[in-house]
């Protein structure tokens, strides 16, 4: 009896499936290309005024976060102009993290820093940025103690440079946006 009684069951998950497809029309039949449009967008249209298509999450999130392309981002160009002088481990814009190497000055090379800097926003703020070093120090023996130090003057003066520069970089986008139209007649005094 329990045979039957899993044939069934498995019998039914076939068969109310295949009883939904064909209430709604039977399966899809095949299109044939000579009388379809080569444009996509006139073929989404057409597949829309038809209800061939479906659409997910067509409204957009209040809380979604809208990544701009990175030559555009006034923090993350700042933060790399900053740290021009590191080499760099990872910098990925779509993560919104930025990874230093190891670096040191000629002056101590057994102590070295690494820097990483994490987007949190895309707005210019103080917290928009979070910031930590790491420091090795190594011995003549090769043995090296790698500590993170974040409440050290480097965090805090990395952030206002950063900002600093970012609010440089958004103003002369602005400003460049900001080009009132004269009717091509030129509003300088010079010739």
């Amino acid at each position: 009896m329990t045979n039957k009684l899993k044939f069934l069951r498995i019998l039914t998950l076939f068969l109310i499936p295949l009883l939904f497809l064909n209430s709604c029309g039977g399966l899809p039949k095949p299109g044939d290309a000579r009388k379809v449009s080569a444009d996509p967008k006139e073929r989404v249209r057409k597949n829309l005024e038809e209800g061939k298509g479906f659409r997910l999450n067509t409204k957009k999130l209040s809380g979604s976060t809208n990544f701009e392309f990175a030559s555009s981002n006034e923090l993350w160009r700042a933060s790399l102009d900053i740290i021009e002088f590191m080499p760099l481990t990872s910098a990925n814009y779509s993560g919104g993290i930025i990874i230093t190497d190891w670096y040191s000055t000629d002056n101590n090379p057994n102590e070295t820093i690494k820097i990483t800097i994490r987007f949190l926003s895309n707005e210019i703020r103080a917290d928009a940025i979070d910031i930590k070093i790491f420091y090795k120090k190594c011995n003549n023996n090769s043995n090296c103690i790698v500590s993170e130090d974040n409440a050290n003057k480097i965090v805090a003066e990395l952030r206002r440079e950063i900002l600093k520069k970012a609010t440089i970089y958004q103003k002369q986008r602005k400003d460049k946006d900001f080009e009132p139209y004269t009717g091509g007649v030129k509003t300088g005094t010079g010739d």
